[in-house]
């Protein structure tokens, strides 16, 4: 879509993407949308925030915009913009101002991203005015029966210079998310890859000594969605050695000796 955002729209927990919960997250998703509370995800990559949100959508029936934030995204970009079309300039909404009209959750994907104007954007959202303003129009919004506005970001992987300031992270409840225990992922890889219990129990537990390593030979620690490419590929008939490699290894690091250690260590625990 434009203004850089995604829109899905699903009723009903029948049609909620797998999520398997690990705590009562579920249920404080549940009390902030029902008392019109924003929600901060905090974890790192891949350990399922965003699948996490679009399930919460779908089982509570709204309409879901999802924002991946960068560098150059600004304010702009989500409250919309005149743009010319057909000879005339018209006002189109972007993906905040259409949730705040509709009454959908806004999910802000690593918010700490995004240029430092966003966060003024969101203040008047996450108090007791749930109000919008948009300067380029002269509006006021009230949120819609139904907004929410979700942001997620990764403490572990920002710098000084990109962090939440804490009077930005104190108008948010907050949900601390990690890689879920073995055996729990264990169920969630199998079920979305669809390969059987037994190898990806040895895929998850690779996955825990990769992630070992996180801030020795590795910046980041391999997620669950990398796990889940690997079984998938395993399930679909590619030799586990070459699934590994292509999957949880290649993505995690450049570094040629780096990679060699991280092979065997996969031959430590395959054989």
């Amino acid at each position: 879509m434009d203004m850089d955002a995604s829109v899905s729209m699903a009723k009903g927990a029948a049609s909620a993407p797998f999520y398997l919960s690990q705590g009562d997250e579920c249920d404080v998703f549940e009390a902030a949308h029902r008392n019109g509370l924003p929600v901060l995800l905090k974890g790192p990559t891949g350990c399922g925030k965003t699948r996490f949100v679009a399930h919460m959508a779908a089982k509570l029936g709204r309409k879901l915009y999802t924002v991946a934030c960068h560098d150059d995204l600004a304010a702009a970009d989500l409250i919309g913009r005149y743009l010319l079309k057909g000879g005339e300039t018209v006002w189109v909404d972007g993906p905040l101002t259409r949730a705040v009209r509709e009454g959908a959750i806004c999910y802000l994907d690593e918010v700490v991203e995004a240029r430092k104007d966003v966060t003024v954007v969101l203040h008047p959202l996450t108090d007791d005015r749930r109000t919008l303003p948009i300067d380029r129009t002269g509006e006021e919004l009230v949120a819609a029966p139904g907004f929410m506005l979700v942001a997620s970001y990764n403490p572990g992987y920002q710098n000084i210079l990109k962090t939440l300031k804490p009077s930005t992270r104190q108008r948010f409840l907050s949900l601390e998310f990690d890689f879920p225990p073995a055996d729990l992922e264990t169920e969630i890889v199998s079920e979305e890859s669809g390969l059987d219990r037994d190898r990806t129990a040895s895929l998850v537990r690779l996955a825990g000594k990769l992630r070992a390593l996180k801030g020795q030979d590795l910046e980041e620690g391999v997620s669950t969605r990398l796990v889940v490419y690997a079984a998938t590929l395993i399930a679909q008939g590619m030799p586990v050695e070459r699934a590994i490699e292509a999957a949880m290894i290649e993505p995690l690091t450049d570094d040629e000796d780096v990679k060699r250690g991280l092979l065997d260590l996969v031959t430590v625990v395959f054989g």
